[in-house]
């Protein structure tokens, strides 16, 4: 897929913005994450600033920033020189990602216990609830990355900086790494996780929030593992 293809072709939805206002990066973003986890723009698609701008009818300035988010967070590859490609994740890569998140994420949600607020367990449910919205419209990929920024979001609840940004670089990869190996949801058995956990978070119960978090990523590994090859 090459630029001319971006811009051509209806891969990317249109953006719904009031009229004279210019697409954002945190209006972009989204857009373009989902298209990847989608795959209307695979593996193989190197795609040029130029394209998107015309595309999303914005400056290059604004879309280097869309890439440069998912640069860091590892989900599109840039090189000097190069155009930006989107990653290729393998089965080596999948269970040393899943190992550190596993190791992270239980402090994560050890601190984020202590730090729950009532507005941060509402906007946690918000999400889950933005997650089976998407799931009910067939928007698996919407459905994949909200399902990672409920992650996040917990990372932000955490209020530990380091571990929010070491999270931040490996939890987009993973929801590119499910995106690649499934055509369906997992029978929404995410959401339905993660629900458990805001309750465990809203209890203050850290042992059990813990050990449903544990769960949560082992059930993860075991579905990565069955489907990403060598």
């Amino acid at each position: 897929m090459n630029a001319h293809a971006l811009q051509y072709d209806p891969i990317l939805p249109a953006l719904r913005l009031v009229a004279g206002e210019k697409p954002s990066v945190d209006d972009i973003y989204p857009q373009l994450f989902d298209a990847i986890l989608e795959q209307r723009i695979v593996p193989s698609s190197r795609f040029t600033e130029e394209g998107l701008g015309e595309t999303f009818g914005v400056s290059r300035s604004v879309i280097r920033r869309v890439l440069a988010r998912l640069s860091l967070q590892r989900v599109i590859i840039l090189r000097p020189n190069k155009r930006a490609e989107v990653a290729v994740p393998d089965r080596q890569q999948a269970q040393q990602i899943l190992e550190a998140r596993r190791l992270t994420e239980m402090t994560v949600v050890q601190l984020a216990c202590a730090n729950a607020t009532l507005e941060h367990l509402r906007q946690l449910r918000e999400l889950i609830l933005r997650e089976q919205e998407s799931l009910a419209r067939d928007q698996h990929a919407a459905a994949i990355r909200l399902s990672g920024e409920f992650h996040l979001r917990l990372a932000v609840i955490a209020g530990n900086k380091p571990l929010e940004q070491f999270l931040n670089s490996l939890v987009p990869l993973t929801s590119l790494m499910i995106a690649h190996c499934e055509t369906q949801p997992r029978n929404g058995c995410a959401w339905e996780e993660h629900l458990g956990i805001v309750d465990a978070l809203a209890r203050n119960d850290i042992a059990h929030a813990q050990a449903l978090m544990a769960r949560h990523l082992k059930h993860l590994e075991h579905h990565l593992a069955r489907h990403l090859q060598h």
